[in-house]
């Protein structure tokens, strides 16, 4: 979703600049598919643990399809860009007991450290380098977001840009096809499989040992698995001793029948 403006000069800036409570939350566009909402949900859940263990004062946010203001226009809304996805380190969840309505630099100052686009045309729109308008210049020059990750569902892909020296540079993949996010210790790429009901390729995080971090239901059905293996065994267990017991009294009973007094026996 985009909200820029195509204009080519920045505004003059009003003497007292607006909050996030009085700048509109949403420029009414529709989200571009049924797959938006429910790729930002698998992110957000399965990446929440590991930015608990970061932000232990729990000083961080997660914005989805939030405005993010990065110059003051008219109307308010073309001056933001609105990732599909985006996280910013070292703030405040909510500003003066409100959630945010959207996320306003000239406040904040802090910018996202990675915002992810979801591609639902071609990726034209995500990778416009205009100047003042296009998507990839505003994340580069204006809000300077360290990491930019472009996903296209329909070709199974993602690329990922660094921000080094003023300009992004497409990371190269590992070798296991996932774009290390070393500021956060885990890995984006590509997940085949179902969630919520529709198998896709997703667009997931691992952990730097390359493991897949699993969202909270996930985590639940791997520990429902892990406990029903746990009654298993404990039934194999007693299972087996009730076998072992009853050998031994079937033993019993056969050297009573020889006339061998078992408890004789050294």
């Amino acid at each position: 979703m985009t909200i820029s403006n195509p204009s080519a000069r920045p505004p003059e800036l009003p003497e007292t600049l607006p909050d996030h409570t009085q700048l509109p939350e949403s420029n009414g566009t529709f989200v571009k598919n049924f797959q938006e909402h429910p790729q930002s949900i698998l992110l957000t859940d399965s990446i929440q643990p590991v930015l608990q263990q970061l932000h232990p004062d729990d000083q961080y946010c997660i914005g989805q399809d939030c405005g993010i203001y990065w110059r003051l226009t008219e109307p308010p809304e073309q001056g933001a860009e609105a990732p599909d996805w985006f996280y910013v380190p070292n703030v405040p969840p909510v500003l003066a007991g409100q959630m945010r309505r959207s996320y306003v630099l000239w406040q904040e100052i802090v910018a996202p450290l990675i915002v992810l686009e979801f591609v639902s045309g071609n990726g034209q729109e995500e990778r416009d380098q205009t100047p003042y308008a296009g998507k990839f210049w505003v994340y580069e020059q204006a809000i300077r977001v360290p990491f930019y990750g472009i996903y296209e569902v329909a070709r199974a892909r993602v690329e990922v840009y660094h921000l080094i020296d003023g300009h992004y540079h497409l990371l190269p993949a590992n070798s296991e096809e996932r774009y290390p996010i070393a500021a956060l210790n885990v890995e984006l790429g590509i997940w085949q499989g179902r969630y919520q009901n529709v198998d896709l390729p997703w667009l997931r995080w691992w952990d730097g040992q390359g493991n897949l971090l699993l969202t909270g239901e996930e985590r639940a059905e791997q520990e429902r698995q892990r406990a029903e293996q746990e009654r298993q065994r404990a039934e194999q267990a007693e299972s087996l001793l009730e076998r072992e017991q009853l050998r031994i009294e079937q033993l019993t009973e056969r050297l009573r029948s020889l006339g061998v007094d078992p408890d004789q026996i050294q």
